[in-house]
């Protein structure tokens, strides 16, 4: 692990896309200010721990167990009948 010291304002470069700026200093905590580009997520940990144990969670369970909310697939091309002609269904 790196351990930098910083003061408030003052920033450090992750890669060349990613910017992170101690933003206040208080008694027991420090804001800090993160911009990355919209394609890199940023979670604070213990988000992204729940966010993986969901997952996780979500993995283990069968579809047949979700209930009827899923969403039902789409049917096979063979399966649909053709349309008129004319680019719709109209008899």
């Amino acid at each position: 692990m790196l351990v930098v010291t910083r003061k408030c304002g003052q920033s450090i470069i992750v890669g060349d896309r990613i910017k992170v700026t101690v933003v206040a200093i208080g008694v027991d905590q420090v804001r800090v200010g993160i911009e990355a580009p919209p394609d890199i997520a940023v979670y604070r940990e213990e988000l992204y721990q729940a966010i993986k144990r969901e997952n996780v969670e979500a993995a283990r369970v069968p579809l047949s167990s979700a209930g009827p909310n899923l969403p039902q697939p789409l049917p096979r091309v063979e399966d649909v009948s053709p349309l008129n002609g004319r680019g719709d269904d109209r008899p």
